[in-house]
């Protein structure tokens, strides 16, 4: 794999090296506190290479993903933004995006955004001006220093590094295939998947379609706490499909917390020799990864110092 452009240090040099990479995903706060998010993303310090802050995840009010994606950066966490084109129209994304370049920001996931009918404010105007591709293609002209007006920007290209999300268990093979293939000619540098419960399904996606785009796959590996968590996750999130194997162990266990951090953990260790990497989503158990990642064998890295204190 060549060098992959723009981006920050560990996340993009992990998948230039073929590491194994690690993330995981922090919610900003539904209020203007952020230390229950900055601490949860701190104890993963040298645990996963780069924090994800979601963006109004199932159109839910959260702080900005932006502002806790600049918090992370102060405390010595490489963020991965995530962005998404359905509460702005392009002029305001535009802004963003020179905006989280200015902040150092590099690592940007460009999504389209969970319908506003799903979320706590179903009469909020959606804006959806650009989609995940249309947005990835924002970014690639932005790194390639044009200014879509006025023809260049005055002070020479972003270095933002893309990725996408796909579900390699979709029920559109033919669809996917597209909008992956897609993805990756508007500038995708990377994908994260949708959580993941089928070993194979994940396989057949990296051999057929991601591995012959040249795109490292992070594969979704999402904590689980219970059966009725579970069938919760099934009712309310788009595209999950949890098997019922996993919901009948679940409600068997007599430790449901600790038979879904060793759900996870076998998840990891099996993808491990399928993906480049994992993306690991914990909502509102973000202390649990440590164990995951121990269970699974995955060893601490070195990191360097926190930032020295302004002031």
């Amino acid at each position: 794999m060549g060098r992959i452009e723009g981006g920050g240090p560990l996340l993009r040099e992990a998948l230039e090296r073929g590491e194994f990479a690690l993330t995981a995903e922090v919610t900003p706060p539904r209020g203007g506190d952020p230390s229950r998010t900055l601490a949860a993303a701190a104890a993963l310090r040298g645990l996963v290479h780069a924090i994800n802050v979601t963006d109004g995840s199932r159109a839910v009010m959260r702080m900005s993903s932006l502002a806790v994606c600049r918090l992370l950066l102060d405390a010595g966490i490489e963020p991965v933004w995530q962005v998404t084109g359905r509460d702005r129209n392009r002029i305001a994304l535009q802004a963003d995006l020179l905006g989280a370049q200015a902040l150092g920001i590099r690592n940007v996931l460009c999504l389209t955004g969970d319908p506003v009918k799903a979320g706590d404010q179903p009469e909020a105007r959606p804006v959806h001006e650009l989609e995940s591709v249309r947005l990835l293609q924002l970014v690639q002209s932005f790194n390639q220093g044009i200014d879509p007006v006025k023809g260049e920007l005055p002070d020479g290209g972003t270095s933002l590094f893309a990725g996408a999300a796909a579900d390699p268990q979709t029920g559109s093979w033919s669809g996917l295939v597209s909008r992956v293939k897609r993805k990756q000619q508007a500038g995708a540098r990377f994908l994260q998947t949708q959580m993941v419960m089928d070993p194979e399904a994940l396989r057949r996606f990296v051999e057929e379609v991601s591995g012959p785009l040249g795109l490292p796959v992070l594969a979704g590996v999402f904590l689980l706490k219970s059966a009725k968590n579970a069938l919760f996750i099934n009712r309310v999130v788009p595209g999950a499909s949890i098997p019922q194997a996993i919901i009948d162990r679940l409600a068997g266990a007599s430790d449901p917390a600790a038979e879904g951090i060793a759900i996870a953990a076998e998840q990891v260790a099996a993808y491990r020799d399928i993906a480049q990497g994992v993306h690991l989503m914990a909502v509102k158990a973000e202390e649990r990864i440590p164990a995951i990642l121990q269970l699974a064998g995955i060893q601490p890295r070195p990191v360097p110092p926190l930032p020295a204190a302004v002031g």
